[in-house]
Formats: structure tokens, C-alpha cells, sequence
């Protein structure tokens, strides 16, 4: 059950998108300047194939996922490809929210600046220093 000063019907995709779209908007502007061509999408879950890839039994163990190349390795030469994609999963963070009573806004942003993380090629230590920099944590 979430926290009493939270929503109780459970958030939409939209609700989602546009906490992690506020907390993409408190990033640094350095950070900012290299998001514009990511993708960021909100799905329910992760589907089997993504969760076979990755060696997830259960999808609500999956809340966000990084498709793309980190900043550090990319070339002029690149083309043609998908863009990069920040992936959500909107379930697997509710059911996280529930059981943990955190914030929403706070997981969001916490899943959004760890998959924009990855997006950078940070370690676990530069995640959390973006966190704190963004007020999310």
C-alpha cells in the first residue's frame, strides 16, 4: 500500500514519463546537452525477449533498461541505427514503490538518472553524484 500522502490509484504511463521528463529537466546542463536524441519510452513491462537477453525470470525485476551506446564510445561513422532509448517500466516500478514505500518521485528519478547513467557510461558512484545533483534523492 502506498504511503498515505501518496496517490492511490496506481500512476499511469504518462504520470511516469513526465516525473522522469522533470527530473531529465534538473540534470546539469552539461548532462542535458547530450539527451536530446535519446528516446525515452514508458511500457508496462519488459517483454520476454528483453528479459531473456538480460537472464531476468521475472519481469517486475526489471524497472529501466539503457538501449544504446554510452556517450564515450560513439563515432561519427554511426548511422542508420535506432536511436538510443531509455526504457521504463511502469509495473515493475510500482510494484517497487509499493513495497518499499519510497517516494515515487524519487524511484522514478532514481531509475531514470541510473538508465541516463548508462546512457553516459558512469559508474554506480558518478549515478548517485547525478542524483544528488539532480535533488533526486
Amino acid at each position: 500500500m502506498p504511503p498515505a500522502d501518496q496517490p492511490r490509484n496506481p500512476p499511469d504511463a504518462a504520470t511516469i514519463e513526465a516525473i522522469a521528463r522533470a527530473t531529465i529537466a534538473g540534470l546539469p546542463a552539461e548532462f542535458r546537452a547530450h539527451l536530446g536524441d535519446v528516446v525515452l519510452i514508458v511500457e508496462d513491462l519488459a517483454d520476454d525477449e528483453t528479459l531473456d537477453a538480460l537472464g531476468i525470470a521475472h519481469p517486475l525485476d526489471l524497472t529501466g533498461l539503457y538501449h544504446g551506446r554510452p556517450v564515450g564510445e560513439k563515432s561519427s561513422m554511426d548511422s542508420g541505427g535506432l536511436p538510443d532509448r531509455i526504457h521504463l517500466y511502469r509495473r515493475a516500478i510500482l510494484d517497487e514503490w509499493i513495497e518499499t514505500g519510497v517516494d515515487l518521485n524519487a524511484l522514478v528519478a532514481h531509475v531514470t538518472i541510473h538508465e541516463i547513467g548508462h546512457h553516459f557510461g558512469l559508474s554506480d558512484d558518478d549515478m548517485h553524484a547525478l542524483e544528488d545533483s539532480a535533488g533526486a534523492a
